[in-house]
């Protein structure tokens, strides 16, 4: 049956029938296995005719109410319980978890008939109220499964050492047995195995524990990867295979010719289809951040589904062939040594499962065999010699798969460590960039396997950001030495129980040539991750560089309240200097996208000297008190120093900025892509980026469809597009082609940029619900406030005048909260539509194109004239 059941197209219900006995057997997908059994002198019973009527008249009504995801759930969920009595009562983690998987996998060869038929959940019974018993026969059969033998008038099978190496136990209580009893009435056999490391990390981790059972790799996300990467290539091989089996097939049933003849075709077949089986079996397949080995498990799954197929073909021609894949032509890397032995239990749970439901025999003399090639190591800096880190050297293989460790470029230190770091940079300086996610050092490293022939094809997830800024680079190098075959850009994950968004990446030395990106047929995959016009080849334009700046970053509470800074600026100094010259107004991104929250900043500039700025008394003191102590403690020198500067003041931005009077600013990551002016000496921090432009034109053309297209194409997706997506200057905006124009074009979009402005500053602050507000304090001509000062006197001293807008009164102000540029552009109303449609007019007719162009022919003529300037220049 089970050998045919695939010529039925996988048949929901598998009937078979002696004469005597019936066994229907349940084989919806997706739904745990059930199988219903009588026989002839039964079958008058109400209920066996009942079932037997149902599979001619109603066969859906026999589907299993509970999918193998919900056992999986469900059985995750008691079995956390279980769990976390244990830690609640003291017990190690690792002797727990240890302890855990072992009464596991006895469930589950119980459930699969690799132990006697119900004897672990006989055991379980026979001890429920003596848990001394029940350690003292845990022992016993841990030990007859180690080395095989008896087990009281039981015969347990070898299963070798690893798991049931050591007999240890963990001494269960009276409530926590009932507990196991009720987890071993599950049918472990339709468990996904998948779920087992997610479980155990729970396990080894209290912090994650409420996440078990909720949140697992499932086996659609993983074969998502896996077919185009792995199975893709050997399926194509198995077509070869069989057709030219087909043709011989022909020949051996060919009476014209003699029987030697047909004799020899035969035997030439049947080695073809031997070779294959063995080819199968020789398939080297490694993941080199293996974790709990959930790749690994699908992907002998995926072999051995493969495999069968092959038998079954050569089964209906008469031809005799024997499974030969095995766990053990699987390879793994992980740094964590429990891990380590845990992809190797659930890599054998997966394959006995297996070979279960699909009617093989399983191994036996031993069951099971230690996985040595799951190697216990660092993936990415072998620290063997401490004195002499070193490149690992990762095992060959034909498929590269795995989902490596994410983590963000910035938080690789504090995560890390100082010294690992410092040595990571170090051997993958030319290779990967300091500020690339941790993600990026397995793809490099695979894309070297590959380029050096230790490696045919890989298959990596990666954090979503790798499709821009520094990330980037990584898929860039892989294009130059081969290229990207298949990609998912945009897939929602489960990281540590959050739903995060990830990118696949499937890639080869050029080889291959079909191109799959997010499910669908194309040309070409970008290093971007999108197919059409290649933004990733854009130029950096010498004409845009040193105009677009990361902001400042205070490192330190710096920024203070509007009233704690006017009474610094009224309170005087020792040098006669006002308090406004190291006080100026700070915004960050919510103070764009939601309502200014009217805070002030202290800062010293880039290189003040202490002894100048300490005759700035209340500043110097709220920084003594409020920055200075977490300052000493910081592991760069130059922060722990100059402790009364910010940690990057941005020096560049501040100079092409001093004097204008104005300047434009957007946020670094967000929804909508707004550009904003900011009036000087306002201080912008570093969610923004700084625009040393004063033109209307200039935001015309920033605020334009084309810039936001190509703005996207370039940044990076934070997760869904919903959640925003991330400007850079490098990428976003110096690769950015602006038209040749003369002034009649410059003021057509001023014009349109200036109602913009207009329209959007009258509806966030109306000027019903708004009056002005000047403030007051002393200011000097040559400090930051200099085009504000009143009245100096001879020391070029007098009074800011500062206008500003604010509420008319309380009820203005609870009205005006509602008033935000994000709120704005989610509603969207028609005259904003229609100030953009304006202004988006002016500007393409700036380039000369029509208004009506698709975002990809914007995007091939933007870089097509990236080209060309970048020729020019």
């Amino acid at each position: 049956m089970l050998l045919y059941r695939e010529d039925l197209e996988n048949p929901p219900l598998l009937i078979v029938c002696d004469l005597d006995r019936f066994e229907i057997h349940t084989n919806f997908t997706g739904t745990a296995k059930q199988t219903y059994c009588f026989n002839l002198a039964e079958l008058g019973e109400p209920k066996c005719l009942d079932t037997l009527r149902r599979v001619f008249s109603d066969p859906e009504s026999l589907r299993p109410g509970l999918t193998t995801e919900a056992i999986t759930r469900h059985a995750a969920e008691e079995f956390a319980q279980l769990a976390d009595s244990l830690r609640i009562r003291g017990i190690g983690a690792e002797a727990a978890a240890h302890f855990l998987m072992k009464l596991i996998f006895c469930m589950f060869g119980e459930d699969i008939r690799l132990l006697p038929e119900n004897l672990f959940g006989r055991l379980l019974q026979g001890s429920k109220d003596d848990p001394e018993k029940l350690s003292r026969r845990l022992q016993e059969l841990f030990q007859a499964m180690s080395k095989g033998g008896d087990f009281g008038v039981d015969e347990i099978l070898w299963f070798n050492g690893g798991l049931f190496a050591d007999a240890e136990v963990v001494d269960l209580r009276p409530e926590e047995i009932e507990k196991l009893i009720r987890i071993n009435d599950y049918d472990w056999a339709d468990v996904e195995p998948s779920i087992f490391g997610t479980l155990f990390e729970r396990t080894l981790d209290p912090a994650k524990r409420s996440q078990i059972g909720a949140h697992y790799t499932s086996r659609s996300d993983i074969l998502t990867l896996l077919e185009p990467v792995v199975m893709t290539p050997l399926r194509r091989q198995w077509g070869t295979v069989q057709t030219a089996c087909e043709k011989l097939w022909r020949k051996v049933g060919d009476k014209k010719v003699t029987a030697a003849t047909r004799r020899a075709n035969r035997k030439k077949m049947e080695r073809m289809l031997q070779d294959f089986v063995e080819r199968l079996a020789h398939v080297r397949i490694l993941d080199p951040a293996c974790g709990s080995g959930n790749f690994l498990y699908v992907a002998i799954n995926l072999l051995l589904d493969l495999e069968k197929e092959v038998i079954a073909y050569a089964a209906t021609r008469g031809l005799g062939l024997l499974p030969q894949v095995r766990p053990t032509q699987l390879a793994g890397i992980e740094i964590n040594p429990y891990a380590q032995q845990l992809a190797q239990v659930v890599i054998w749970i997966g394959y006995l499962q297996w070979m279960h439901h699909n009617g093989f025999n399983p191994p036996r003399n031993p069951v099971l065999e230690p996985i040595e090639s799951i190697r216990l190591m660092d993936a990415i800096v072998d620290l063997s010699d401490p004195d002499h880190p070193a490149e690992p050297q990762w095992p060959e293989a034909d498929f590269l798969v795995g989902n490596p460790p994410f983590l963000g470029g910035k938080l690789l230190r504090t995560h890390l460590g100082d010294d690992y770091v410092a040595q990571t940079f170090r051997l993958w300086a030319d290779r990967v960039p300091a500020e690339g996610d941790l993600c990026c050092y397995w793809f490099e490293k695979a894309r070297r396997q590959i380029e050096t022939g230790r490696c045919t094809r890989a298959g990596l997830l990666a954090t979503q950001g790798i499709r821009g800024g520094a990330n980037r680079r990584v898929l860039e190098r892989i294009k130059a030495t081969g290229d990207i075959f298949f990609a998912e850009s945009d897939r929602e994950w489960i990281l540590d129980g959050a739903a995060v968004h990830v990118s696949m990446v499937g890639f080869d030395n050029g080889d291959e040539e079909d191109r799959l990106l997010d499910g669908q047929p194309v040309a070409e995959i970008a290093a971007n991750l999108t197919s059409g016009a290649d933004v990733t080849k854009a130029k950096r334009l010498p004409s845009n560089l040193n105009t677009c700046f990361m902001a400042d970053t205070k490192g330190g509470a710096f920024d203070i309240p509007e009233a704690a800074a006017l009474a610094m600026m009224h309170s005087p100094n020792p040098n006669g200097r006002p308090n406004s010259d190291v006080i100026v107004p700070w915004v960050n991104g919510l103070d764009i996208t939601r309502r200014n929250r009217g805070m002030w900043i202290i800062d010293f500039g880039c290189d003040m000297p202490l002894e100048m700025a300490a005759l700035y008394e209340l500043p110097i003191c709220h920084v003594e008190e409020h920055i200075k102590p977490a300052r000493d403690k910081n592991k760069r020198a130059s922060y722990r120093e100059k402790w009364w500067i910010h940690v990057e003041p941005r020096p560049k931005m501040r100079a092409s900025l001093a004097g204008l009077v104005r300047f434009l600013a957007t946020i670094s990551v967000g929804k909508h892509r707004s550009f904003v002016w900011l009036s000087s000496p306002t201080l912008p921090d570093h969610q923004l980026f700084a625009f040393a432009f004063t033109h209307d034109w200039h935001m015309g053309l920033l605020h334009s469809r084309l810039h936001e297209v190509w703005a996207r194409a370039q940044g990076t997706q934070v997760r869904e597009r919903e959640s925003g997506f991330r400007y850079t200057p490098t990428t976003c905006f110096e690769t950015f082609s602006f038209p040749q124009m003369g002034d009649t074009d410059r003021e057509a979009i001023g014009e349109a940029a200036r109602q913009l402005d207009d329209h959007r500053n009258n509806w966030l602050n109306p000027p019903e619900w708004t009056r002005e507000e000047v403030l007051e304090f002393p200011g000097s001509l040559d400090g930051p406030w200099g085009h504000y000062v009143c009245d100096p006197n001879d020391r070029g001293i007098g009074t800011v005048r500062y206008p500003r807008t604010v509420p008319r009164d309380a009820e203005c102000a609870k009205e005006l909260k509602k008033r935000t540029l994000t709120n704005l552009y989610n509603e969207r109303p028609t005259w904003l539509e229609l100030a953009h449609k304006r202004l988006d007019e002016a500007v393409f007719a700036a380039y000369g194109w029509k208004s009506d162009l698709s975002d990809e022919q914007i995007l091939e003529r933007l870089l097509t004239l990236n080209e060309q300037l970048a020729r020019e220049e």
